[in-house]
């Protein structure tokens, strides 16, 4: 399916965009980043991950390693088999993961006084058991790395880290916020500061914080979470002197956002500065090269590969990998749509409008980055203030004051009830479900002088969409893309942000959604672990203890970010939480033959409802759906896209295997 859309895409793009031709490669190493070598063995596909290859270390200088290269060139006549590419590789690389040894955090505690607000024994055990993940996702780099870093895709940092866990060996910019999180409720303090040290580091070498850990991620960011990781560590250890040390490599992780990163927008007769994802570099991505060169092939140009190839790094970089948030189609692309979405609709299925070739994430302003961004410039105009720096205070009081009026002004929507991303390209809204559309409420960029005004609205907003109806979690879209940042994926980050976003209000109706999407959440990833004994990265928001699928690569388990999120969550509720309600919502039967059939009320009528919508599709056949519209104009200008409410049936097996026809 994945190539078969690949290339319907390419037959509608459009070329777009500037001559990229003398940007640079996402990195120098002509070994992980970019030349003929990583060409060759990326495009044998000796693994089924190609981040697999770039993670390996060099056994020998890459100018030898280089030779020896060539000479396998030269001897095959430059067609070497894939049995000569691999034996090139064992000859020349160690495994992957050959840069770590072995390390225990000195500061992890048995028991730390989070657990003690735990009142449900099982939950309890359960956070104990989480607590002592940690140990596992642990990484100390070798003297090796420091020594000989060309040998090495990995970046050094002197300190230990925690990471995500799986493919995911080494540190990510974003997943580490909530990783603090969950080390500072265990009171792994120095581990904590070391990992936002280590950042504080990167910064003064590089200009940002990559994408994550290794070189080929050095020309990307990620969602710029850096201060607000300073925030807890002060709200935690109030450690003024470290807060003095590194406030001007905060100054600098922010203004290479402000230089790189932000756009001026003509709107209304005012014009705004606001944030997007962006990329500055050739080349695909080395870590899933075959994947976007086989995406980009069915291309005619140079030119439009390299836009794509931007595209995908984009998106990236927004922690999205990828989503239809990112899908833009024009006018062509959305009547050819609709008449496949017709066709698809009478087999009982609904696909997605575009796909990855569709991709115009540098054209979208995202609600949640501007909503981080202005929250930066609040806390650092707050830091400075406190370190008596009142000039720089002062600039950041006015860009905080710019980020609040440009936010409210052209991503508010009033008759939605929400915040919403904006196009570039249509200069209207995006009126679409995701739950980073709240994500203003989170950190706080709103005039909280009318909060209940905004607060009503925003719960309004999600009884419309019907956010509750789902037994695990939020979905991250309600577009079935097979792309893991759509549905039915619900994704930890996500669900803390509106959690704790509708939570810090204060107000009681907010507080309750809260509360009810807290527990639902806690409770399914509490169903996985008792199956599996695995925290995943992301899970099944339709079934009640579902795995997570779709995108590029197979589930992971670790998991740093859901570890966090799930002790955040319970430090909060869980003097009042419990692993099961009255009606029993908790394990599954363990005789089941199927994974994840335990369903409760809500479940069974989502059931009746979806075979009375068969039959009724049945009969009513092409008539009804000829007569179904995917966009409506309205006279506020927006795009408007009408909400499938098909719910995701697709059951697992106790192996984790799923319907293929459903993938």
């Amino acid at each position: 399916m994945y190539k078969l859309w690949c290339v319907f895409g390419a037959m509608l793009a459009v070329a777009a965009g500037m001559d990229r031709s003398k940007l640079p490669p996402t990195c120098d190493s002509l070994i992980y980043c970019h030349g003929p070598l990583l060409d060759t063995v990326q495009m044998a596909g000796l693994y089924n991950d190609s981040k697999t290859f770039v993670d390996m270390k060099l056994k020998l200088s890459a100018n030898i390693t280089m030779e020896h290269f060539k000479e396998m060139m030269a001897r095959t006549g430059s067609h070497p088999t894939k049995a000569d590419i691999q034996e090139f590789v064992n000859q020349n690389f160690d495994p992957e993961g050959s840069e770590f040894e072995e390390w225990r955090p000195t500061d992890w505690k048995d028991n730390p006084a989070f657990l003690q607000r735990i009142k449900d024994p099982l939950l309890h055990q359960w956070a104990s058991e989480l607590n002592r993940l940690w140990l596992q996702l642990g990484r100390k780099m070798k003297e090796d790395v420091k020594q000989n870093q060309d040998l090495y895709s990995i970046i050094y940092v002197d300190n230990p880290v925690i990471v995500p866990g799986g493919r995911f060996r080494e540190f990510y910019y974003w997943d580490s916020y909530w990783i603090i999180k969950g080390l500072l409720l265990s009171e792994m303090r120095s581990t904590a500061k070391g990992m936002v040290s280590n950042f504080m580091n990167i910064v003064e070498r590089i200009g940002f914080i990559p994408n994550g850990g290794r070189i080929y991620y050095a020309m990307r960011s990620q969602p710029p979470l850096l201060i607000p990781m300073v925030q807890i560590i002060m709200e935690d250890m109030d450690d003024e002197e470290f807060l003095r040390q590194h406030i001007h490599t905060l100054d600098r992780e922010f203004d290479f956002w402000m230089t790189n990163h932000t756009v001026e927008i003509d709107h209304e007769g005012h014009r705004y500065t606001l944030a997007r994802y962006y990329d500055q570099s050739q080349g695909p991505r080395p870590e899933s090269y075959k994947e976007d060169i086989d995406c980009a092939k069915h291309f005619d140009t140079n030119d439009k590969k390299e836009e794509l190839y931007a595209e995908l790094k984009a998106a990236a970089e927004s922690g999205w990998d990828f989503s239809s948030r990112w899908f833009i189609l024009n006018d062509t692309n959305k009547e050819v749509q609709r008449q496949i979405n017709e066709l698809l609709m009478l087999t009982g299925y609904r696909q997605v409008g575009g796909n990855l070739t569709n991709l115009k994430t540098r054209s979208i302003i995202p609600v949640d980055l501007n909503a981080i961004m202005c929250w930066n410039a609040q806390l650092l105009r707050d830091f400075h203030t406190r370190l008596g720096n009142i000039d720089k205070a002062e600039y950041y009081r006015n860009v905080h004051a710019r980020f609040m009026e440009a936010i409210e002004k052209v991503l508010w929507h009033e008759d939605v009830g929400v915040w919403l991303d904006y196009s570039l390209e249509s200069r209207r809204r995006r009126d679409y479900f995701y739950p980073s559309n709240v994500s203003p409420l989170w950190t706080g960029c709103y005039d909280v002088a009318r909060k209940e005004y905004y607060v009503n609205r925003v719960i309004n907003y999600l009884d419309k969409v019907k956010v509750d109806i789902f037994d695990g979690g939020i979905p991250t879209t309600f577009e079935h893309s097979g792309e893991q940042w759509d549905y039915p994926n619900a994704w930890p980050p996500l669900q803390y942000i509106v959690v704790m976003g509708l939570a810090n209000t204060g107000l009681p109706e907010a507080m309750r959604y809260a509360n009810e999407i807290a527990t639902k959440w806690v409770r399914s990833n509490f169903e996985v672990w008792k199956q599996k004994t695995a925290m995943l990265e992301k899970y099944d928001a339709t079934i009640f203890g579902g795995f997570g699928g779709g995108g590029e690569y197979v589930v992971q388990t670790g998991f740093g970010w859901t570890n966090g999120v799930i002790m955040a969550m319970l430090n909060r509720y869980g003097d009042a939480l419990s692993a099961a309600d009255a009606f029993g919502t908790g394990a599954a039967e363990s005789s089941g033959a199927v994974y994840g059939a335990h369903v409760g009320a809500s479940g069974v009528a989502t059931a009746v409802l979806v075979v009375l919508a068969s039959v009724a599709a049945g009969a009513l056949g092409l008539m009804v759906y000829r007569k179904r519209k995917d966009y409506i104009r309205v006279s506020g200008g927006e795009d408007y896209k009408l909400l499938s409410r098909r719910p995701y049936t697709e059951l697992r097996s106790l192996n984790g295997a799923s319907n293929p026809r459903q993938r």
